[in-house]
């Protein structure tokens, strides 16, 4: 460490303060909080089990949604767990590089979970309009490559933001008003210029953001066009179903990012444990409601889950 007129230069940990005003009911926040964590484990879980084990769910339709429940969860595990420790242990300790790290997860992934919805998006277009070639346009290899793709751009647009916190110089303080690492929250500590790090910051957020949507409002049109042309309302009902899934995880997702942005934003006169609620809500609630909602409007994984439960009540049934 380096000490200039009293002052710590750069030093070795930052304190999160977690929900800054709420201190007095944390242990009340942490109950909801961690039970809405475990049933974010348990319902992705459940899922991706079904999908990686299953013969039946290897269709490009599931590996992406396997895709999306990964992002998910790993978005959520890189804030619930450390925001857990604050609330019952008041542990608000976290090194310099283990804030990086989870600056690093939190973006990347949310990143990810935005090009995964446009995959899913481009999916259900081939499903509806071209179902004849479903299967050899969208095969395993095409996957894989789209895989790699999304987590190429997440990786590449997430990396310069630690790098640009990396090269500030910190002289004010080192505690965090933030439930977590968050990009301004921490360069607001620096006695550097941050102009850079808030442009950067804020040109990914809204070019992923508004690009994502855009792919997406592009291929539902395409795809609400097909399906007003057909002349069967069972058809047409049939090709509505297969999408409602997706739009409501999309719905979802969007509504609660640009919801919490713009409160981040503009919402001056919000207090500041509100807007810190707001974000960690966000990075909880989708991944909550993803299984839940494919679970309810999707008829195989619903099956899936019944024989899962099923055989293990079966099994206990036999051994007693």
């Amino acid at each position: 460490m380096l000490f200039i007129n009293g002052t710590v230069i750069n030093p070795p940990t930052f304190i999160l303060l977690g929900i800054p005003g709420l201190q007095e009911v944390y242990l009340w926040i942490s109950i909801p909080m961690c039970s809405l964590y475990l049933a974010t484990l348990l319902g992705n879980g459940l899922v991706l089990f079904l999908t990686l084990t299953v013969k039946a769910f290897y269709k490009p339709m599931y590996l992406l949604l396997s895709m999306l429940l990964v992002t998910g969860l790993v978005s959520s595990t890189s804030t619930v767990p450390k925001l857990l420790t604050i609330l019952w242990f008041n542990i608000k300790e976290i090194t310099v590089e283990g804030c990086l790290i989870q600056m690093f997860f939190v973006y990347s992934f949310s990143a990810m979970r935005s090009a995964v919805l446009v995959a899913m998006a481009f999916d259900r277009y081939i499903a509806i309009c071209n179902p004849l070639r479903y299967a050899s346009i969208l095969s395993n290899k095409v996957i894989a490559e789209l895989g790699l793709a999304i987590v190429a751009r997440g990786v590449t647009l997430t990396v310069p933001i630690p790098f640009l916190i990396q090269r500030l110089t910190f002289c004010k303080t080192n505690i965090i008003s933030h439930s977590y690492c968050d990009n301004i929250a921490v360069a607001r500590l620096a006695c550097s210029d941050i102009r850079v790090n808030k442009l950067y910051g804020l040109v990914v957020a809204f070019f992923v953001s508004l690009f994502d949507l855009v792919c997406i409002t592009l291929s539902y049109f395409l795809i609400f066009r097909a399906v007003l042309r057909l002349h069967s309302k069972e058809a047409y009902l049939k090709a509505l179903n297969t999408c409602a899934a997706h739009i409501c995880v999309i719905l979802i997702a969007y509504t609660l990012f640009f919801f919490s942005v713009l409160t981040q934003r503009y919402g001056h006169k919000v207090p500041q444990h509100i807007h810190i609620l707001l974000v960690d809500f966000y990075l909880l609630a989708a991944p909550l409601l993803n299984p839940i909602v494919y679970g309810v409007k999707t008829k195989e994984i619903r099956d899936g889950i019944s024989k899962i439960f099923f055989k293990r009540k079966t099994h206990l049934k036999n051994y007693s």
